[in-house]
């Protein structure tokens, strides 16, 4: 049998895992999942012929190495910086690699040695980086093939909770690592293009800098600025266009709320709060707010906001019990970052019964026989429950039909690479609307941006 060696095995491997096995007989493949933490994927695997599972640390490199050597294909989806390991050993035993994540500047810099070797290190292969690659590129070859000239691309996703299991005031719940969730943004300055203009958001502002989209049948949502919307210029063959802008979308709201807990200082990660263990979420908050022998701690959280008291924001924040004197995180050596997200995990953790829904929206202006036009084109999916989640869908199944196609020599060119040829993007992107994962596309008036107002 073929052997596919997954390492790591959180929780978007549930349809990575599923699809795998679902063709192992078919593919005549075996798979072995490894990681420091096996129970979710035994949950997952339920005994099935075609799969081992190995208690493993990335940091084993015997185990590592062994497991490598004997496995005919990787694919890895530890967090992005373990990925380098697997990396380097995959290239000296001449081994696929499959990653969801960025191509780190380390990975890049194997591009030579692994194309002279002839192997495969596909990487941002997921959602987003992934799905948003392979979709824009898709248009953008289109648009390219009958003349066009690309003048305008904007591409924005979001992980989001299905409207059926909308249920709290913020219209959020986690969908993905909660911690991502709470850093976003930070670690630079957003930066990106509007009508041959640089722009720039510094993480104080990103927030109340948002963009308005509405999707058919969804409503509308915002979305807030990527920290580099610049950085696959060149890689999309973008170079010359006059807007090129990505970003993160939420329901409208949510954004403006969720500022507030930023300009407190509530989602910084830089430093440890003294007794964190002790704190309770009324004496968490107040840690940000000024002494007053008189007010509450609600008085002066309403006042340093400016919430006035008829202000619809204030029932988010009382809606997570912030100011409960009797809650605490427990939590040791902890900066502001890893409270807040432990509070907001008990309000915003899908229910064992709850769908989420990835949405996806590109606008692709371009220039044609003298003509401005444009395209807008998204996608919406929902997940099943709390384990087979849209996010898992859309993360997992693109790595699992890419590793296949690579494992049958459907897709051949060598080199550390992201999906955006079409010997990749082609038949992943045909086979994902068997799963209900498919773009709507519609042609709208060409706007773009006034230039008076810039």
């Amino acid at each position: 049998m073929r052997h596919i060696l997954i390492i790591g095995s959180g929780k978007s491997t549930s349809y990575l895992i599923w699809y795998l096995l679902d063709k192992s007989e078919a593919e005549n493949i075996h798979l072995t999942i490894a990681d420091i933490t096996i129970d979710y994927a035994k949950k997952r695997t339920k005994n099935h012929a075609n799969v081992s599972t190995i208690k493993f640390d990335i940091f084993d490199d015997i185990t590592r190495k062994k497991l490598i050597k004997n496995a005919d294909i990787i694919i890895s989806m530890l967090p992005a910086r373990f990925h380098i390991k697997v990396a380097k050993d995959c290239l000296k035993f001449g081994k696929n690699l499959i990653t969801a994540s960025y191509i780190s500047d380390e990975l890049q810099a194997l591009n030579d040695a692994v194309t002279e070797k002839g192997l495969i290190f596909m990487n941002e292969i997921g959602v987003d980086p992934g799905m948003d690659h392979m979709s824009a590129m898709q248009v953008i070859n289109r648009i390219r093939s009958k003349g066009g000239k690309l003048i305008l691309f904007e591409s924005f996703t979001g992980g989001l909770v299905a409207p059926e299991h909308d249920t709290n005031l913020w219209n959020y719940k986690f969908t993905w690592n909660p911690r991502n969730v709470v850093v976003s943004g930070q670690g630079g300055t957003a930066k990106f293009l509007q009508e041959n203009t640089y722009k720039y958001i510094p993480y104080h502002r990103l927030f109340r800098r948002t963009e308005f989209l509405e999707i058919d049948g969804y409503g509308q949502f915002e979305a807030y600025a990527n920290r580099d919307s610049l950085k696959y210029q060149s890689v999309y063959g973008l170079d010359n266009i006059k807007t090129l802008y990505r970003g993160t979308m939420r329901r409208v709201g949510f954004s403006r709320a969720w500022n507030m807990f930023v300009q407190l200082g509530m989602t910084d990660d830089s430093y440890i709060m003294e007794d964190s263990e002790h704190l309770s979420y009324r004496d968490f908050v107040n840690a940000f707010l000024p002494y007053s022998p008189s007010d509450s701690v609600e008085i002066k959280f309403r006042h340093q906001l400016k919430i006035d008291q008829d202000d619809v924001v204030w029932n988010k924040f009382l809606e997570l019990d912030l100011f409960n004197p009797h809650k605490k995180a427990n939590l040791k050596q902890a900066t502001p970052a890893q409270i807040l997200q432990h509070i907001l995990t008990q309000s915003w953790t899908l229910n064992k019964a709850d769908k989420d829904m990835i949405v996806m929206y590109h606008k692709f202006g371009y220039e044609l026989n003298g003509k401005n036009h444009q395209i807008d084109a998204t996608m919406v999916t929902k997940g099943e429950d709390q384990v087979y989640t849209a996010m898992a869908k859309t993360v997992g199944l693109p790595v699992a039909i890419a590793t296949l196609a690579i494992l049958n020599k459907q897709i051949t060119t060598p080199g550390v690479q992201r999906p955006i040829t079409k010997e990749v993007y082609t038949p992943i992107l045909k086979e994902l609307e068997n799963f209900d994962i498919k773009f709507t596309e519609k042609e709208v008036p060409y706007l773009g941006y006034n230039p008076l107002t810039l």
